[in-house]
């Protein structure tokens, strides 16, 4: 099997998480499992390029999570022009080319979002999105459940960025948005690069408490801002779970057993008054407990 994320990024926990799921699922299946990606996220043309490396050493089934909705869909179907089975980890395109599919439900994600933003905001409430990649589905399905919570107030969304899932980018962003708004009261960030750049831009202006944070994924450091009040709640994925699940279903449909075309691999909002629980103990610090045995029975 081939696995080929968006990125392996060593100060990026969610796609460690994740990879990390998925080489111990293929250890214990007796997988050969080769794991390659782009040096950026968003570098839909090199990850292109590689699904068609990967198409050429004939493997058994290539796992994919796309960089980009539309432009990654070529390239998955000359995979399956050569009957290689697709498993797709995190993302999709925008045709059902997949054999099988592991990700997060991202418009559920969204919505807890965006329920947790609404209880913030009231009829003069200024709000901002600093979004990750535009054309990925995450971020797609991540802001359109935002926007469907809250409903008439997403007028209230006064801009929408995006960082490309670089946090110094996210960073800047946010520090020119609240020099563009004076007046900002919330900032929604969709991922772990965009969460944590606009969040420290936050704390670093002296804005805690002033400007609301709701932020998304996991890591030490977000945690950290979670505990001194940055961020008022984060959505949290299941990573390893997704890099496990996505090499078991893998293994189960060449081994013509039965497995699931899709499969959520859950998500929780977490908050100041619900991280010291156990199982958001074990959501935080993926490590704890092999929390993905507990989680997906």
């Amino acid at each position: 099997m081939v696995l080929i994320p968006k990125i392996i990024d060593n100060n990026n926990e969610f796609w460690t998480a994740l990879i990390a799921g998925a080489k111990m699922a293929a250890q214990e299946n007796g997988i050969d499992l080769t794991v390659v990606a782009p040096d950026r996220e968003e570098d839909y043309e090199r990850q292109n390029e590689l699904i068609l490396a990967a198409v050429s050493q004939k493997p058994d089934v290539i796992l994919i999570a796309p960089s980009h909705y539309t432009k990654t869909l070529e390239a998955v179907k000359e995979a399956k022009k050569n009957d290689i089975k697709i498993v797709f980890i995190d993302s999709e395109v925008e045709e059902p080319v997949w054999d099988s599919i592991v990700a997060t439900d991202n418009f559920i994600a969204g919505t807890k979002m965006g329920n947790l933003a609404k209880q913030y905001i009231d009829d003069e409430t200024q709000i901002a999105v600093v979004g990750h990649v535009k054309t990925s589905s995450t971020a797609i399905e991540r802001i359109r459940g935002l926007e469907y919570i809250l409903g008439s107030r997403k007028s209230q969304i006064v801009d929408m960025v995006f960082c490309d899932s670089s946090f110094d980018k996210a960073y800047a962003l946010t520090v020119e948005l609240i020099h563009k708004y004076p007046d900002l009261d919330l900032i929604v960030g969709t991922n772990e690069y965009s969460a944590v750049g606009a969040a420290n831009a936050i704390k670093d202006m002296g804005l805690t408490g002033k400007v609301k944070m709701v932020g998304f994924d996991n890591s030490i450091e977000e945690v950290q801002l979670l505990e001194e009040g940055v961020f008022v709640g984060i959505v949290v994925q299941k990573p390893f779970n997704m890099g496990y699940l996505g090499v078991e279903q893998a293994y189960k449909i060449i081994s013509r057993e039965e497995f699931k075309v899709q499969l959520d691999s859950g998500s929780e909002l977490i908050t100041k008054d619900n991280m010291y629980t156990e199982e958001n103990q074990k959501l935080l610090f993926p490590f704890v407990g092999r929390q993905f045995r507990e989680t997906t029975d």
